[in-house]
């Protein structure tokens, strides 16, 4: 079974290409999933979760199908230009950057949320947007530095998330009681709010910009890149239902009201869960792992935006270059984490608004083009016809429309 798993063409780890996606598929947003769940509970969550895994995952199989057709290396902006034209290039293109620009304020309002919380246990009491400056500021440095310095630092953080992952999450999973997963209190209704929940749950399996660069590094083995994409996106899955039934199996679903009335944020969902915990050092590692798991996402997410950034507006890589891109990278979104420190649910669900553009209605668009493109070609092409396009496609569709129709409060959400 391991020989198959590590076998890609050239000797590369099919492996590796599965932990790039489950990498970037799981971070801080992750924190998201129980609030956001917490009207419908625990049965419609992990429906929904598999439902909106089995749809993403059909997304970034329509742009693997898409990017095939070009040489290795051609980047999302060069498939959106060739396929769908100049519009949707500046569509998709503006897209992306909000995606970024979005996560990075999130993070901050997530890592100042954690690291103020952090602070309280160890009796250092900070204003939360001073925390999410002194968070920011720290991290923009390292990403200031070099590629290099993100790479290394990344390494040693994923390393702890598992090791802090397994720790904390294992004890909630053997502490969980069934009567709260099955038999929630208050109000009878879940399904209504589904709905305002679905935006939240596409920007948890948001990996797409990575298939580009899996083409660029397996080439085109189709069948490598597919397993690699489905393999990390299940792990993903995998993750995060472990992490509903150990959320939901020790709060309560009313429990949640109070978390989402205090804005929902990283910090105060950590809170409650510390205070079902038994042993201070697994409430430790807890703690631990959501502060690895918030700065790993930003120095992601930053480090792709500071490229994207550099690239943009032709800034090059000498210090005072380098410096020119800190600013613009990193200003506007820590000055609105010091202004707004507790938007990280809003800004997760504005992150999903795009994402629904880029990583779900133009990777459709773009399957559709090619095969009127390449009628005759015999690359891979994902099973289910146009079906499956109109489905991926409807889905980005209706996943907007819900953000938009619960930014109008015209959706009932829970507490």
């Amino acid at each position: 079974m391991a020989n198959h798993m590590n076998a890609a063409p050239g000797g590369k780890s099919l492996l590796g290409g599965a932990m790039i996606i489950a990498g970037t598929t799981v971070g801080a947003g992750m924190f998201s999933l129980p609030v956001v769940s917490a009207g419908m509970w625990f049965g419609y969550g992990v429906i929904l979760l598999i439902g909106i895994w089995f749809i993403m995952l059909m997304s970034g199989l329509l742009l693997l199908e898409a990017n095939l057709h070009f040489e290795p290396g051609a980047s999302f902006d060069t498939l959106t230009r060739e396929t769908l034209g100049r519009f949707w290039r500046i569509v998709s293109g503006v897209s992306i950057a909000f995606v970024l620009y979005i996560l990075t304020y999130a993070y901050i309002s997530g890592g100042s949320s954690i690291v103020n919380h952090s602070l309280d246990n160890l009796g250092i009491h900070l204003p939360q947007s001073v925390a999410g400056l002194v968070f920011a500021g720290v991290l923009a440095s390292i990403v200031m530095i070099s590629t290099k310095a993100v790479d290394r630092i990344t390494t040693v953080m994923l390393g702890g998330m598992i090791i802090t992952f397994f720790l904390a999450i294992g004890n909630l999973l053997i502490e969980i009681e069934p009567a709260k997963l099955l038999q929630p209190d208050g109000e009878a209704v879940y399904a209504p709010y589904i709905l305002a929940a679905l935006p939240f749950g596409l920007a948890s399996f948001g990996y797409h910009g990575n298939v580009p660069s899996l083409v660029k590094y397996y080439g085109h083995a189709a069948s490598t890149i597919i397993k690699a994409i489905f393999a990390g996106t299940f792990l993903g899955l995998v993750i995060y239902i472990c992490w509903l039934v150990a959320t939901m199996g020790n709060i309560s679903r009313t429990g949640f009201i109070e978390i989402i009335a205090q804005g929902g944020n990283m910090g105060v969902l950590v809170g409650a869960l510390q205070q079902v915990m038994a042993q201070q050092w697994l409430s430790s590692m807890l703690t631990l792992f959501a502060n690895l798991a918030v700065a790993s996402s930003f120095l992601g997410v930053t480090l792709g935006l500071f490229d994207y950034l550099a690239d943009l507006f032709g800034f090059d890589d000498s210090m005072a270059g380098r410096s020119k891109t800190a600013m613009v990278t990193f200003v506007p979104p820590t000055l609105m984490g010091v202004l707004f420190p507790n938007g990280f649910l809003v800004a997760i669900g504005f992150a999903a608004l795009a994402a629904c553009i880029w990583a779900v209605i133009v990777p459709g668009l773009m399957a559709y083009q090619t095969r009127k493109m390449f009628p005759d070609s015999k690359s891979f092409r994902v099973p289910g016809g146009t079906l499956v396009i109109i489905l991926v496609i409807a889905f980005g569709v209706l996943t907007a429309t819900c953000h938009l129709l619960a930014m109008a409060k015209l959706l009932p959400v829970y507490g």
